[in-house]
């Protein structure tokens, strides 16, 4: 409730002082320097969560790699193991990429439709950046799905770690010397000695096959799909 004109305000009903605006052309700027700082490091932030999951996957892509082949007691499921895996951090590099990529749209609308234009004045600028960067602030939701975050991590990083976890993987199930029977043969004689070998536990090897191939399937639809880019990916090619 708020007091009325020539009433003293009851306890508790106070109304929120609104907060001082800047008065002036050079405190506008030294405003907006500011919060381009702090933007700048909330973006520096996440850019750095992105970092450590995809040095994670790296580490147990190698880690796991080294376990498997060292070895010919060291059983295929380890690398199916390590899919799962780089699976799981995908999902959550995507997760933080979102949150990342808010941050990195309203620092980017600051650059180009104020810090550009002072740099070099004389183009037209977006007469709204303003209000787009103030309705964020005011309510920020995400800009991209969780299904176009998955894509573009998987683009730029996983879709090479999952090729070679599948080429280890498929020189594991076929190489006779990379089994626990210690066979001197070089390569495999036949289909059905690949998934025999394919087999995990009470799991048939045709059924592990179909699995991983439905998987790497939907992993080479994600990295070929090209979506239509919005947002900041229309101006320059330096994103992530």
């Amino acid at each position: 409730m708020i007091a009325q004109p020539g009433n003293a305000p009851l306890d508790g009903e106070m109304e929120s002082p609104r907060p001082a605006l800047p008065a002036s052309a050079g405190e506008v700027t030294n405003t907006l320097s500011h919060y381009y700082r702090g933007e700048l490091g909330r973006m520096t932030s996440w850019r750095d969560r992105i970092d450590r999951t995809s040095n994670w996957a790296i580490t147990v892509s190698a880690a796991l790699l080294s376990v498997s082949l060292s070895s010919p007691t060291s059983h295929h499921g380890v690398l199916l193991f390590g899919m799962m895996l780089i699976t799981l951090l995908l999902v959550i590099e995507a997760r933080r990429y979102r949150f990342f990529d808010i941050y990195r749209a309203r620092i980017r609308q600051l650059e180009r439709s104020y810090f550009a234009e002072i740099l070099s004045p004389g183009t037209a600028p977006r007469s709204d950046w303003a209000a787009k960067i103030a309705a964020s602030l005011r309510k920020p939701e995400f800009l991209l799905s969780y299904r176009a975050a998955i894509r573009r991590r998987l683009r730029r990083n996983y879709c090479w770690m999952y090729l070679i976890l599948l080429l280890a993987w498929c020189l594991k199930i076929t190489t006779p010397k990379l089994q626990t029977e210690g066979d001197t043969q070089t390569q495999a004689h036949s289909w059905s000695y690949v998934v025999d070998n394919a087999a995990l536990g009470p799991i048939p090897g045709w059924a592990v096959i179909s699995i991983v191939a439905v998987l790497y399937i939907g992993i080479l639809y994600g990295a070929l799909l090209r979506e239509t880019e919005r947002g900041e990916f229309f101006h320059g090619e330096a994103h992530v």
